[in-house]
């Protein structure tokens, strides 16, 4: 009952945050771009000539994959700076003083709070795709082989940001904790734009560091799943060299395994910050 209560508040707080109507802002801004920018495919004029529906269709789904990470890089941010303040921001202004001292365990705090952000940033996440999946449809006609399975992978991506940048709010300032979160999501991106060209190349060096990086963090080992579920199922099979070098294109599906070591990253980060919250002092 404690935590759902958290949930409900956090949900609300969050609703009310100015980062909210920023990130709704720039959501509204990207869909209007995306709108002209995929409508004025069919009938393209290039230097091979004109674009058929079905070149527009594949180029298409190689666009919305860059689109998709843009978005997905905007829930990061909403999601490292909302966790930030929900921990460290109410411990240095006092609030959590004021609710911990009644006979609340601060695990059951933690877990409402937790849920309340994973609710927000899901639901962002859900609502922004299918309106973006929704609007390629519409203006050539191309929808994903698998969008319920690329918005989960969002989704989880969001998940596990978050609760890093929980755990970082329980050590360090809110401010500090929201851009730590966020230059590990880059640069574990970069790291596995590193390991694709490692394994364009056939250097298992090279490789290896974007397989290190998407287990330290799971974030773009899941944004390759996402790629996966959303890009034309052709694509690779034409062009299957780019598919290991390319930052947008993924070959293959994560696996069960890899799946079920995102939940135990998860579960492990999350009780680290509940140990870490536990002993802090308020």
């Amino acid at each position: 009952m404690i935590a759902l209560t958290m949930a409900r508040l956090t949900l609300r707080e969050a609703l009310r945050r100015k980062v909210i109507w920023a990130l709704a802002g720039l959501t509204l801004i990207l869909l209007v771009l995306n709108g002209w920018g995929f409508a004025s495919l069919p009938g393209m004029q290039t230097s091979y000539g004109t674009l058929t529906s079905g070149e527009a269709r594949l180029l298409a789904s190689e666009l919305l994959n860059l689109v998709m990470f843009a978005m997905s890089l905007i829930v990061a941010l909403g999601a490292a700076f909302l966790a930030g303040p929900t921990l460290s921001g109410e411990v240095e202004s006092g609030i959590a003083l004021a609710v911990l001292a009644r006979p609340v365990r601060r695990s059951s705090v933690l877990f409402g709070k937790w849920l309340g952000l994973v609710v927000f940033a899901c639901g962002y996440m859900v609502a922004a795709g299918l309106a973006e999946f929704a609007l390629v449809y519409w203006a050539v006609g191309y929808w994903p082989p698998r969008p319920i399975t690329a918005l989960a992978m969002l989704s989880a991506e969001a998940v596990t940001l978050l609760t890093l940048a929980l755990l970082l709010s329980s050590l360090i300032s809110s401010l500090a904790s929201g851009v730590v979160a966020v230059g590990l999501f880059g640069a574990t991106w970069v790291a596995g734009v590193v390991g694709g060209i490692g394994t364009a190349i056939s250097n298992e060096g090279v490789q290896r560091v974007g397989t290190i990086a998407q287990v330290v963090l799971p974030t773009d080992g899941l944004w390759h799943g996402a790629m996966n579920a959303i890009q034309d199922t052709s694509i690779v099979a034409q062009f299957p060299s780019a598919a290991k070098g390319f930052p947008f294109l993924s070959e293959s599906a994560p696996t069960p395994a890899y799946l079920a070591w995102v939940v135990v990253w998860v579960a492990t980060v999350g009780g680290l910050c509940a140990l870490s919250f536990t002993r802090r002092d308020v």
